[in-house]
């Protein structure tokens, strides 16, 4: 049987698992075009028939970062009891160096430094961005709302009000870690945030 077409030169997934590595490692703006080319061993005019120009792929890792995490936040949060699992979802930011790989260290919320670095003057990463805290709310409120029911969370607020300041909190400690991070002085500020949950 005759092949048609050009065979893949590298596998889509894969590549871009790796730009976001990347990405997350040095940011948008420090990274070049010539930097993926150049970490990715992947031929310029190959990526840019994938993935488009360096904003698209930059959004495409950006979308990926946040599918994988979010996959984490709802398998974390099935949990009872909740407060343990909440925990680990803060502590998250104070514990990026288990996180190191070839390519970099990862600095911060890779949906955080979008927002710092393209929002609000880019229509699509803004959109990206605000559905992302949006999901994490949401998300975090169900499981808020099923503690609540249980009396292992106090009710004297509404759950979403909880969420969004737990969305504050790790955002906010995200941001922080990007400029050397006090580890037992995040974990002590979480282990606060927490306490205040408690019935």
């Amino acid at each position: 049987m005759a092949r048609t077409g050009r065979p893949r030169e590298f596998d889509k997934d894969k590549t871009l698992e790796r730009a976001l590595e990347l990405f997350w490692s040095r940011g948008y703006g420090a990274t070049s075009i010539q930097d993926l080319v150049d970490t990715l061993a992947v031929e310029r005019g190959s990526l840019y028939g994938t993935f488009g120009d360096k904003r698209r792929f930059y959004l495409d890792a950006v979308r990926l970062y946040w599918e994988v995490y979010e996959r984490h936040l709802v398998a974390t949060l099935d949990a009872d009891p909740l407060l343990p699992a909440l925990r680990e979802i803060l502590t998250h930011p104070a514990r990026l160096d288990e996180l190191i790989s070839d390519v970099g260290v990862p600095q911060g919320c890779l949906v955080g430094n979008t927002t710092a670095e393209l929002v609000p003057h880019d229509d699509e990463a803004t959109e990206v961005v605000s559905r992302s805290y949006r999901r994490f709310t949401e998300i975090v409120t169900d499981a808020l709302r099923r503690a609540q029911a249980t009396g292992e969370i106090t009710d004297s607020a509404r759950p979403e009000a909880q969420a969004q300041l737990l969305l504050y909190v790790v955002q906010g400690l995200s941001l922080v870690s990007r400029a050397g991070l006090d580890q037992s002085a995040a974990l002590a500020a979480v282990d606060t945030a927490i306490d205040a949950l408690r019935a």
